[in-house]
């Protein structure tokens, strides 16, 4: 079991540790433009495959949105 903070709220999974990539597909996050912090810092598209996010860690996942 692992306990995270996914955008300031506390999430379980039954994994014990997860990849950005595996992450976004879970919680369907389905925006092509996403920001993705591990404990505050960036993590950048091409290392979300292999960024792994462990029990206790703070992860932040934020689509933008642009417009006019």
């Amino acid at each position: 079991m692992m306990n995270i903070i996914l955008n300031n709220r506390p999430e379980s999974f039954d994994e014990q540790r997860l990849t950005f990539e595996e992450l976004i597909k879970k919680k369907n996050f389905t925006f092509r433009l996403l920001v993705t912090k591990l404990n505050g810092k960036l993590v950048r598209k091409e290392h979300r495959h292999t960024t792994e996010i462990k029990d206790g860690d703070n992860v932040t996942v934020l689509h933008l949105i642009s417009g006019g």
